[in-house]
């Protein structure tokens, strides 16, 4: 499998918009291996950049983590049965790095057995650069390639400054769509 796979700062950041102009700006399919919440990340890329889509994993009713909604399920979240497809993919996370996936396993776990580069989504506004930094960090812990970094929301500069230094990463802005529609999308390039 190759691609990249989305994470974010923290939940509600724009990791699904950026999904999607990911993959309507490069032609590739998208995949959300772990959905919680009853409202699909996957239908909302399919309907924003019209591309083909892996809709294979785990999908929990509860809006909550992935350990917690699985345990309202009665069932536990294992890693190695996720069903990883061939080609090359957006591959969106859920939540942050360090969102717990089952007793033992977070986020990052599944971005190290995928080991695909990661962009980062964050937030412009006050608090991201220390969110944006300890993300980074633990991404580096393991390893992993770090893309860039995508920073949603209205531009600012001094924080996208402070995240390009001290954190060493090129990173890219998107501004929030006011409208979330198809051409809305395909105007933007990351």
């Amino acid at each position: 499998m190759r691609g990249l796979f989305v994470t974010g700062t923290d939940t509600g950041v724009g990791k699904t918009v950026v999904s999607a102009v990911l993959a309507a700006s490069r032609g590739w399919g998208y995949w959300k291996p772990i959905q919680t919440g009853a409202e699909s990340d996957t239908a909302e890329v399919v309907r924003l950049a019209g591309c083909r889509i892996h809709d294979q994993g785990v999908r929990l009713l509860e809006p909550v983590s992935p350990h917690l909604a699985a345990r309202l399920a009665n069932t536990c979240i294992a890693l190695a049965e996720l069903p990883t497809p061939d080609g090359t993919w957006i591959v969106e996370g859920a939540g942050g790095v360090l969102v717990p996936i089952n007793e033992h396993a977070t986020m990052l776990d599944l971005m190290t057995m995928l080991t695909l580069p990661v962009v980062v989504t964050a937030r412009t506004t006050l608090g991201t650069i220390n969110h944006t930094l300890l993300t980074l960090a633990a991404l580096r812990s393991r390893e992993l390639s770090i893309e860039k970094v995508v920073m949603v929301g209205e531009s600012n500069r001094e924080n996208r400054t402070a995240i390009e230094r001290y954190g060493q990463v090129v990173v890219d802005e998107l501004p929030w769509l006011d409208s979330l529609t198809p051409e809305a999308i395909r105007a933007h390039r990351l």
